[in-house]
């Protein structure tokens, strides 16, 4: 997994909420066995026509939102099924950030979605109302928008407009080391070794 690094990316908003797994990858694009090219499949519903080509009214086909690497929505991003492909296409589009808000006692993420999302290397940001509305504001406008996300300081910013987050602290050294769970593990592997081959003597002297 790489590090979470710095970055300036493109915005693209899409403007609904309750977003779910099969929206943003239907299951007819789940009989793949590989963990490759679901980049294409994602929000297909919502992307393509029904004979395959662009539907130029949906906002990641729009020319604003080209190479977009910020992911904005509204509340309860990533609800429905525990699908983890729907994480892979959302990464393998090119989205580093995925931002929704907090809504009253309604979460930015379903838990599964952002668990999955923190596995794979992707920053899930949860702004207030306020603040997302904002975003969509400025991106409403026909010029890409552009933000920076900072990990380390936990801020997204918009020119001189700057937003910050919370974000849970094991989660934040995991993706600014690029550690997976696999990784991480292994950065114990001599203390895993010695209590292996500790066991094991117990277990033939016994």
């Amino acid at each position: 997994m790489e590090k979470f690094k710095t970055f300036t990316g493109i915005v693209c908003a899409v403007d609904r909420a309750n977003i779910d797994t099969d929206a943003l990858i239907p299951k007819e694009h789940l009989k793949s066995i590989k963990r490759t090219g679901f980049g294409p499949a994602l929000f297909s519903d919502w992307r393509y026509n029904a004979d395959g080509s662009d539907n130029a009214g949906f906002v990641l086909n729009q020319p604003k939102t080209k190479g977009a690497s910020i992911l904005v929505g509204r509340n309860n991003f990533g609800c429905g099924s525990s699908r983890e492909h729907a994480v892979w296409a959302v990464a393998q589009q090119g989205f580093k950030v995925v931002i929704a808000p907090i809504e009253g006692d309604i979460p930015g993420f379903a838990d599964i979605f952002r668990n999955n999302c923190a596995k794979n290397g992707l920053l899930t940001v949860q702004l207030s109302s306020e603040e997302v509305d904002a975003i969509f504001e400025m991106a409403a406008a026909d010029e890409p928008l552009e933000a920076t996300v900072d990990l380390e300081a936990q801020s997204v910013s918009f020119g001189d407009t700057t937003f910050k987050f919370e974000v849970d602290p094991a989660v934040k050294e995991k993706l600014l080391q690029g550690l997976d769970d696999i990784a991480e593990s292994l950065l114990y592997d001599a203390e895993i070794s010695r209590f292996e081959a500790g066991h094991n003597m117990q277990l033939c002297c016994a």
